[in-house]
């Protein structure tokens, strides 16, 4: 197997085992491979061994990629990075899913331009309150979902959130478990939460999607 073969079974093996440590399927959590800044070569791999959802954080180096990996039957791919309005057609003609939705100017125009089935939408929420991340703050989330969710070409899954980076296990179970009673209280069943660092904790939390880049692909240049 190539390194990233490997690499993405150990990944699969950890989200297996925090599956049953949360007595849930596996086939409940979808991996995400953050492929960003990485070779289309590296996807190829990943495809090889299995892998079919595939996160991009740039509009514009998805748009390439999706160009030069057509050929890959049931690619899906994510957008899982803020997004500007001038880049919407990008993420609009190409991908499955947006993981950052927290703009209602952005969702206008997504929807505009969304031509095939509905995008699934995930709202992202600062739920740490820091000033230097995007998402909207949770008292903002009822509002904005409704005037969403009457727009043509989306469909409201769920919550996403990246919580503040901290080694205490604790706080970072805290602000998982804030997600996921925001998402219970406004009807929402997908959770977008959890990287490299802390996907298991994220998924013993109920994290529906799991975005995980470096330890499948390596470190990014």
């Amino acid at each position: 197997m190539s390194s990233v073969a490997e690499q993405l079974a150990e990944v699969r093996a950890r989200v297996a085992a925090a599956c049953a440590r949360a007595s849930r399927s596996p086939e409940s959590v979808t991996l995400l491979a953050v492929s960003k800044l990485k070779p289309a070569q590296l996807i190829r791999e990943a495809y090889a061994a299995g892998q079919r959802d595939f996160g991009e954080n740039y509009a514009q180096e998805l748009r390439d990629k999706a160009a030069e990996l057509e050929d890959l039957e049931g690619l899906r791919w994510h957008a899982i990075g803020p997004l500007q309005t001038n880049k919407v057609k990008y993420v609009a003609r190409v991908a499955q899913a947006f993981h950052a939705l927290d703009r209602l100017e952005v969702a206008q125009e997504l929807s505009r331009r969304r031509q095939e089935s509905p995008i699934t939408c995930y709202v992202e929420v600062n739920v740490g309150a820091e000033t230097t991340k995007s998402g909207l703050a949770p008292e903002a989330l009822g509002p904005f979902l409704e005037a969403v969710r009457a727009l043509p070409g989306l469909r409201v899954e769920g919550l996403m959130a990246l919580p503040p980076p901290t080694e205490d296990e604790q706080v970072a179970r805290a602000g998982f478990r804030t997600l996921r009673e925001l998402a219970r209280r406004h009807g929402l069943s997908g959770l977008s939460m959890g990287t490299t660092h802390d996907f298991e904790l994220a998924i013993e939390e109920g994290a529906t999607v799991v975005r995980v880049g470096t330890a499948i692909f390596g470190e990014r240049p």
